[in-house]
């Protein structure tokens, strides 16, 4: 069985993995709780970064983009460590350094999170909505409310510069129904 989960999108719905009681007893489920448990944890862990990962028999493959080479490291060391993990690829992409992209992710985190709209997603410990920028490029990542969160946070990330927005947010209903 293969899991599939966003570690943005299980911040959200971690109602998605916490279905029948007999489920939560197979260790994949128990895995991928401890994957996000720790990936949230790390510290360096920012709505810069996107991590995902996919389970199969113990084999964690690791995927997103992640802003700096330590953080893809100490999160694959983070994984390994965990109980019942056979294995890791770690295959996190490190973004490219550029001036242009770092003020582009500012400029859009203040855009999103400074609308009165996303004020409480802002407060969480784990603000659900990731800005990935690589080479002007956006790509929104995570989990919002509704559509018109999702259609509001992409027009929110659009007109600063940026050479186009890719909208990969997921809505609550769709994390449901996964």
């Amino acid at each position: 069985m293969q899991a599939r989960r966003s570690t943005a999108a299980l911040l959200i719905a971690l109602v998605g993995l916490a279905a029948p009681v007999a489920a939560q007893d197979r260790p994949e489920t128990r895995i991928a709780r401890d994957i996000v448990r720790n990936v949230n944890n790390y510290s360096h862990f920012t709505i810069f970064d996107d991590v995902n990962f996919s389970i199969e028999e113990g084999l964690v493959t690791l995927t997103g983009k992640v802003t700096m080479p330590y953080k893809k490291d100490d999160i694959g060391r983070r994984i390994a460590g965990i109980d019942g993990v056979r294995e890791v690829l770690n295959r996190i992409d490190v973004l490219p350094v550029s001036t242009f992209d770092e003020d582009l992710r500012y400029r859009i985190a203040r855009a999103i999170y400074g609308s009165p709209t996303f004020w409480s997603h802002a407060a969480m410990a784990h603000p659900p909505i990731h800005i990935i920028v690589e080479r002007g490029r956006v790509t929104l990542t995570g989990v919002v409310n509704s559509n018109v969160e999702r259609m509001l946070a992409r027009s929110l990330a659009t007109g600063w510069g940026e050479l186009s927005v890719s909208n990969e947010l997921r809505t609550d209903a769709d994390m449901k129904s996964d």
